[in-house]
């Protein structure tokens, strides 16, 4: 059986992202810069922006902030319009990252408006802040100490061989989706040289040994699905098919389809930005190969990873693992919201299902079964036990092996004093 994606459902989903942009003051003109202390200059502003962007592309209809943002955005910068300091000796890693976002807005500004403001903002920022790092990739720093450290924002944690490092481990490579937009844009070929390089040496990091962040890796991959789809040559295809093979298959997502936030680490959270680039990789490389289990793997990333990763404010949160080695074996909201960054990126992905709905159905059995990790499912869906105070918000339910389950609620349809005491038991052993 064959169950389509739930277009009411989905409708829903954008409008209740759509007014948390719009109802909140963090996300309005008179809260959206960033303090100068801020350690993740253009994070913030760069995702607003490519969330507004995701908005205006379902609708045709432009958020208030938005024009607003870009005609005050000089003010708010430097000579260059990017945020923080001028690049200098030291690689700032954060500020590298944080930039990719604010290059994927600009560009979709200007695809959609052809306005000179975004073209020369993005071609300053490439040339200015991204340029001047030619040839230091293959010297990121791969040998150091292993510590867990690190909250669901990352933070800066010391500075060695000329690379001032973040607990996101490799966010700095997450350009590599910035850029090759830019590329796109601009067909620069420095700025294709520069992607080589760091596309290049990305892809020789042993990420699981380093214990990368997934979200970076996964971004990165799909900047190389871009260079592919520009290009048609496989290096770039190649590359992001190591990475997915990696993340789906080398302990990078959990039973449920989302993800660890970092490698080797089952203890932490996952994390919405996250299960946004997977759902987009796997689809994108369905599109480039035909391969149905890409397609599948995007069906099942929707309808089980994304259940409970938006509330119902909106926004999105994180939650626990359920994976090998995780001290839980249910799903329960460990964060109610990430309001500073996957809020807003959960747009982009809600965009990308919207224009994609017809790829991501699921397909069902008519019978719920245990595989041999101790998670029931039919075909495509995970199913759960939930406590007593959820079973309102199921959408069916089911007797096997003695057990009341039901598919994943999703969190958007439950009150938060109600999502945040009640667990959702995945794993049965």
């Amino acid at each position: 059986m064959i169950k389509e994606i739930d277009i009411g459902e989905l409708n829903k989903r954008i409008e209740l992202n759509l007014s948390r942009l719009e109802n909140d003051n963090y996300y309005r003109i008179e809260g959206l810069w960033a303090p100068a202390e801020y350690d993740w200059p253009g994070d913030k502003e760069g995702r607003a922006l490519l969330s507004f962007m995701s908005h205006y592309k379902i609708s045709g209809k432009q958020t208030e902030c938005m024009p607003l943002m870009l005609e005050q955005m000089p003010s708010r910068t430097n000579k260059y319009l990017y945020f923080g300091p001028v690049a200098g000796d030291v690689i700032f890693e954060q500020q590298l990252s944080g930039h990719s976002w604010l290059l994927r807005g600009l560009c979709e500004h200007y695809e959609q408006f052809s306005d000179d403001f975004s073209l020369n903002a993005l071609k300053s920022i490439a040339k200015h802040l991204y340029l001047p790092t030619m040839g230091k990739y293959s010297s990121y720093p791969v040998e150091r100490e292993q510590i867990d450290v690190g909250g669901v924002s990352g933070s800066e944690i010391g500075t060695i061989d000329g690379w001032k490092l973040s607990s996101d481990v490799g966010c700095a490579f997450m350009s590599i989706d910035g850029l090759s937009h830019v590329y796109k844009i601009t067909a620069d070929e420095e700025v294709k040289s520069l992607l080589d390089e760091m596309i290049a040496a990305y892809l020789a990091i042993d990420k699981v040994r380093l214990r990368v962040q997934t979200h970076c890796t996964l971004t990165a991959a799909r900047g190389m699905m871009r260079m592919y789809n520009i290009t048609k040559n496989n290096y770039y295809l190649d590359g992001a098919k190591s990475i997915y093979e990696l993340y789906v298959y080398g302990k990078g997502m959990t039973y449920t389809y989302q993800n660890l936030n970092w490698w080797g680490r089952p203890d932490t959270w996952t994390e919405p930005c996250a299960i946004v680039d997977s759902l987009m990789l796997a689809i994108e490389l369905y599109k480039a190969t035909g391969e149905e289990k890409y397609r599948k793997t995007g069906a099942r990333i929707y309808r089980n990873g994304f259940s409970t990763a938006q509330r119902q404010n909106g926004g999105a949160g994180t939650d626990t693992l359920v994976c090998e080695g995780s001290p839980w074996n249910y799903l329960a909201p460990l964060m109610y919201e990430a309001f500073f960054c996957c809020t807003m990126r959960l747009s982009e992905g809600l965009w990308y299902i919207y224009e994609n709905k017809v790829l991501l159905y699921t397909e069902t059995e008519g019978k719920v079964v245990k595989d041999e990790n101790g998670v029931y499912s039919d075909g495509d869906v995970v199913y759960a036990q939930v406590d007593q105070e959820l079973e309102p918000y199921a959408e069916d339910f089911t007797e096997t092996d003695g057990l009341r389950l039901v598919p994943i609620v999703k969190y958007y349809r439950v009150p938060k004093e109600i999502m945040e005491k009640t667990k959702q038991r995945i794993i049965f052993k």
